[in-house]
C-alpha cells in the first residue's frame, strides 16, 4: 500500500477503505506522506467525496493517529462543538452546567478562525488562565472539577493538524468530508461517550444557507455515530450575533452575567439549555431532551454551574475569586464610542460576518496566524433583529485601543446594519434538529 494507490482509488471513485485511511493518516502524522500527496488526496476527496463509510474510516484513522484519551469516572464523558459564529460564548456556560448535572466535560477547544471568535482566546482574557495543559493535568482537573476547557495537545489527532494546513493552501477547505473528519477526529480523541453539535447557519457562519448547514450536520452526526459516539446536532441561526457582545473579554462578561443570573441574556440562556438538554439525553443522564433542559436550567438558576466555572478557572491558573469579581478581573479598552445608525427604524438585517471582521480589525482577532490579540477590544450593546431604534439611540458600543481604530469600527458597524420603517419579527434561534 502506498500514497499513490490510495489517492488513485479516491480519484477513481473507489472510496477509502479503513486500512487505506489508517495508512494515510499515519503517513500524515509521521511525515511519510508529502505535502504534494496530501494536497492531491484532499482535492480528490473534494471532487469525488468519500461516502458514509469512507468518512467514518478517515475520521477514525485521524483520531487514532495520536493519543486517544481514556477515562475512569463515575459519570459519562460528554462534550459540545460549535462550527463557529459571532458572540458565541456558549461553551463557557454549557461545560460547567453539564458538569453540575453529573457529566464530565473535557472540552478541547480552538482559537478564532477568520471572522469567528475562539473559545481559547476568550478564556485567555482571564488573567492567569492556562489553556495549554498536560494530559495528566486534564485528567486531574476534569475528575476534581467536572470540566476543563483547554487546547489540544500536539499528540491529539496529529494527522488532522497536518491535513488542516494543507487544505488551507490547496483550495479544499469547503469539502464536507474533510471538515467532518477534521472536527470529529479531535473531538473523539478526547474519549467521548456523547457529543452535541451546534451547526451555525447564516451571515456570520461558515455555512451561509440552511441547506449547507444541514448537509454538514447530517455528515457530522452520521459519522460520529458510525464511529461509536452518540451524537445529535442543532442547526442554529447565525444571521446576527448570538450575544449582544463580540470580543474576548466582553464575551466572558456576557457569559458570566448569564451564568450567575446577574443579567441574563435570553439567547445565551436558551441555547445553553437546548444544547445541554440534548447532551444529557444522549449521555443517559436524562430520559429525554426536555428533562435534560430542565436540569440544565436548574443548575444555572441554583448557582451550581457558576460555582463549577469558578473552580475550573482557579484550577487552570485564574483568579480564585473570579466569579465574585469577574468584571474587575478582566481587561477593559481605553476608548469607548457609541455607534449611531443613519436613521431611526427597526433592525431588519445584520451582516454578522462584517461585525466579526470589525472585531478582528480592532485587534480582537488575527489577520494572520500567530498574531497577538488584544482581549479588551470588541463590540457591546449590539442591537438585535427586531429592535426598534429611536432617533439618537445607539446600535452598538465600540471598545477600542485607539481613537483611529474606534472610528474605523464605527463605520464598519454602521454598514453592517439595515433598518426598515416597518416592524420586523426576529427569527427562531434553533432552526432544526438532526439525529
Amino acid at each position: 500500500m502506498d500514497a499513490r494507490s490510495i489517492i488513485a482509488a479516491v480519484r477513481d471513485r473507489k472510496g477509502l477503505r479503513p486500512e487505506a485511511a489508517k495508512w494515510f493518516a499515519d503517513g500524515l502524522a509521521s511525515g511519510d506522506v508529502t505535502d504534494a500527496q496530501a494536497g492531491a488526496f484532499a482535492m480528490a476527496v473534494l471532487l469525488n467525496g468519500l461516502g458514509a463509510e469512507g468518512r467514518v474510516a478517515l475520521t477514525e484513522a485521524m483520531r487514532d493517529s495520536g493519543q486517544v484519551l481514556t477515562w475512569d469516572l463515575p459519570g459519562p464523558v460528554v462534550d459540545k462543538h460549535s462550527t463557529g459564529g459571532i458572540g458565541d460564548c456558549i461553551s463557557l456556560l454549557l461545560a460547567p452546567a453539564l458538569a453540575a448535572c453529573g457529566a464530565y466535560v473535557p472540552m478541547i477547544s480552538g482559537r478564532g478562525l477568520g471572522h469567528t471568535g475562539g473559545t481559547l482566546d476568550k478564556l485567555e482574557a482571564i488573567p492567569g488562565y492556562r489553556t495549554d495543559v498536560s494530559v495528566e493535568d486534564l485528567h486531574r482537573i476534569v475528575a476534581d472539577t467536572g470540566c476543563a476547557i483547554v487546547g489540544a495537545s500536539a499528540n491529539i489527532a496529529p494527522a488532522d493538524r497536518r491535513l488542516y494546513g494543507i487544505r488551507d493552501i490547496s483550495g479544499t477547505v469547503e469539502s464536507i468530508d474533510l471538515i467532518t473528519a477534521s472536527i470529529l477526529s479531535k473531538k473523539l480523541a478526547a474519549g467521548l461517550e456523547a457529543l452535541v453539535l451546534d451547526v451555525k447557519c447564516g451571515s456570520g457562519a461558515f455555512m451561509k444557507t440552511k441547506e449547507d448547514a444541514k448537509a454538514l450536520a447530517i455528515s457530522l452526526v452520521d459519522t460520529a455515530n458510525g464511529a461509536g459516539c452518540r451524537t445529535a446536532a442543532l442547526i442554529t441561526d447565525m444571521d446576527e450575533p448570538l450575544a449582544t457582545e463580540a470580543g474576548n473579554a466582553l464575551e466572558v462578561i456576557a457569559a458570566l452575567e448569564t451564568l450567575t443570573c446577574d443579567e441574563v441574556n435570553p439567547a445565551l440562556w436558551d441555547l445553553t439549555v437546548d444544547l445541554g438538554g440534548e447532551a444529557l439525553a444522549l449521555a443517559g443522564l436524562a430520559k429525554d431532551a426536555e428533562e435534560g433542559a430542565n436540569r440544565v436550567s436548574e443548575a444555572m438558576e441554583s448557582g451550581r454551574a457558576a460555582e463549577i466555572f469558578g473552580k475550573m478557572v482557579a484550577a487552570l491558573g485564574g483568579p480564585k475569586d473570579f466569579i465574585e469579581h469577574y468584571r474587575d478581573r478582566l481587561p477593559a479598552a481605553p476608548v469607548l464610542r457609541e455607534v449611531f445608525a443613519d436613521e431611526a427604524g427597526h433592525v431588519a438585517k445584520i451582516d454578522a460576518e462584517a461585525l466579526g471582521h470589525a472585531v478582528v480589525h480592532l485587534g480582537g482577532g488575527r489577520l494572520k496566524g500567530g498574531e497577538k490579540i488584544n482581549p479588551s477590544v470588541g463590540l457591546s450593546a449590539l442591537a438585535k433583529v427586531g429592535d426598534t431604534i429611536d432617533e439618537g439611540e445607539p446600535i452598538a458600543l465600540v471598545h477600542a485601543a485607539t481613537e483611529a481604530e474606534a472610528q474605523k469600527a464605527i463605520a464598519e458597524v454602521r454598514r453592517a446594519y439595515r433598518l426598515s420603517e416597518s416592524p420586523v419579527e426576529p427569527w427562531p434561534l434553533v432552526l432544526e434538529k438532526v439525529g
